[in-house]
């Protein structure tokens, strides 16, 4: 009878990575009761409870060799007979989290009348607003797996955006032509066709949702009268309704802002001579209108006097049914540079995950008494870069599980974080790496086509849930972003058979890598910018 050597288990299960371990006995000729479909929890339990008992056999196997009884291999019979009738087997891998597939039945049904909100909170000196889904007021969507679809066709054009403004900025030409804290409810745009972040602000005494976009300096809404429009869902502003509404001189320092702010220079109006300002996105969407004044309220307490926007009188795009956007970029122009003053430039989100019911928060200001986060704010140096007005950090690695991938492009700085843009993008170095380490963590699922940019796609349309690995993103000064379960994939399909690991690869390794809003859902991201420094700490994103 054979005997085996102490180390001889160790093929199985390796003490120092469990990952070594990876049984596959795939059968086509299953028994239905055991299917993925109607015994995930069953499996997910069994799974547990085989692998901690592989993973204590080597020590069991070398008591048995001390004491010269002889392990014979046919008393893990019963182990591996258990594990043969799991068709993707059983993974020990360290890091991992479930993914319920329930997460992402999205709702048919949407009736309400109203997408403004109506409650207002004060808590610890903050103003707390509460913010709806745009979803329960944009009618019922028919076709979801089309609307999810074109998001990330949508989210392409916005990377276009970005790497224009970048480019036209540095080559210095135009693009183609009193209060501690505020919190502001904030809520996956979803419901207003845009997978961008909504809040509702209050500008001249009428409210109004509008696009959270830490990429963009310059906010604005549409104004009547219209040259052209797009359908929105609030009422369109009428700056002629307002007492404290004000246009902005041509010779005015904002107006000479526009070109570091938008990349177009600010033009000159006739009688008067107002400042009018162009701003192009990628996708060939655009505003144009003059550069306005006007009262905002950023809460029933919190209100700024003189705020500079955009008052548009020409906007076509993709912009859903959203009012108008707010910018929370670096220029003086921002919002968060035009109360700077109140706030200490210090704002933090939490960004909810896409179910029409979730809601997040933005806080303006740094009173972190207000925060809910569940793990300690790490902190990272905000990389600095005068010739751009956006967020940039330097990545120093990626683990997946508990592997730490190894690529070139780590450590270079220049990686961007972004409100605005849904999936991030990666130096194809660093995406590679994380590719391969991630499909042979998640081996044993059945693969899917390819969508778009997302090259990494699997059918899990007969699983209720999966375990998918973790993925950490660490930046300098040890700070670190842990991708929460609903940030990992993308479903191009709501029944699950094209699901695509929601990160993507650049053309080039010397592009700007963006950390996109997908993996920064359900966590708290705080920005210092006087500070020059920029937080992260997981929190279940929610405004109540």
């Amino acid at each position: 009878m054979h005997q085996w050597g102490p180390d001889q288990p160790f093929l199985f299960c390796s003490l120092a990575k469990l990952q070594l371990l990876r049984i596959s006995l795939s059968s086509p000729s299953l028994p239905l009761f055991l299917s993925h479909t109607h015994s995930d929890i069953t499996h997910s339990y069994l799974r547990f409870f085989l692998c901690s008992i592989l993973y204590i056999l080597p020590f069991f196997t070398a008591i048995k060799m001390v004491r010269a009884e002889p392990f014979f291999p046919e008393k893990l019979f019963l182990v591996f007979s258990i594990l043969a009738i799991f068709d993707n087997g059983v993974q020990c891998f360290q890091g991992k989290k479930v993914l319920g597939m329930h997460k992402f039945q999205w709702k048919q049904e949407s009736n309400s009348s109203t997408c403004l909100s109506q409650k207002t909170r004060w808590e610890n000196g903050a103003t707390i607003l509460e913010m709806k889904h745009k979803d329960s007021c944009s009618g019922k969507i028919l076709d979801w797996d089309k609307k999810l679809q074109k998001h990330l066709i949508m989210d392409d054009f916005q990377l276009r955006t970005l790497q224009s403004r970048m480019k036209s900025i540095i080559s210095g030409r135009n693009i183609d032509d009193s209060v501690d804290s505020t919190l502001i409810p904030l809520t996956s745009g979803i419901r207003i066709q845009t997978l961008n972040y909504i809040v509702t602000l209050e500008l001249g005494g009428r409210k109004m949702t509008v696009i959270v976009d830490t990429g963009s300096d310059l906010s604005w809404v549409q104004c009547q009268p219209c040259k052209r429009c797009y359908n929105q869902q609030d009422p369109v502003f009428n700056p002629s309704t307002s007492p404290s509404y004000q246009t902005v001189l041509c010779s005015s320092p904002a107006c000479q802002s526009l070109e570091f702010a938008t990349g177009n220079s600010g033009v000159c109006g006739s009688s008067p001579p107002t400042c009018n300002y162009v701003v192009n996105y990628g996708d060939g969407s655009y505003t144009r209108g003059e550069l306005s004044m006007e009262h905002l309220n950023l809460g029933s307490s919190t209100t700024v006097n003189n705020f500079i926007f955009g008052c548009g009188r020409n906007n076509q795009g993709l912009f859903g049914g959203a009012s108008g956007l707010v910018g929370l970029g670096r220029s003086s122009l921002s919002l968060i540079s035009q109360t700077s003053a109140m706030f200490g430039g210090v704002f933090s989100y939490c960004l909810p995950i896409t179910e029409a019911e979730s809601s997040g928060s933005l806080i303006m200001g740094g009173n972190s008494s207000v925060y809910k986060n569940t793990t300690p704010i790490s902190y990272t140096r905000m990389i600095p870069n005068p010739l751009l007005p956006f967020y940039f950090l330097n990545l120093t690695g990626i683990t997946v599980g508990s592997v730490a991938v190894q690529a070139p492009s780590f450590g270079k700085g220049g990686m961007m974080i972004d409100s605005g843009t849904v999936i991030s993008r990666l130096p194809p170095s660093i995406y590679q790496a994380l590719k391969g380490e991630f499909v042979k963590q998640f081996s044993g699922f059945p693969s899917a086509p390819a969508f778009m940019i997302l090259d990494t796609c699997f059918n899990l349309s007969g699983y209720q849930e999966v375990e998918i690995p973790n993925i950490k993103m660490h930046f300098e000064g040890n700070a670190e972003l842990n991708v929460d379960v609903t940030g990992v994939f993308y479903f191009v399909k709501t029944d699950a058979s094209q699901v695509c690991l929601a990160v993507a690869s650049l053309s080039y390794e010397n592009e700007v890598g963006i950390i996109g809003n997908y993996q920064q859902k359900n966590q708290r991201v705080i920005y210092d910018i006087k500070g020059s420094m920029l937080g992260f700490a997981a929190e279940a994103c929610s405004f109540d």
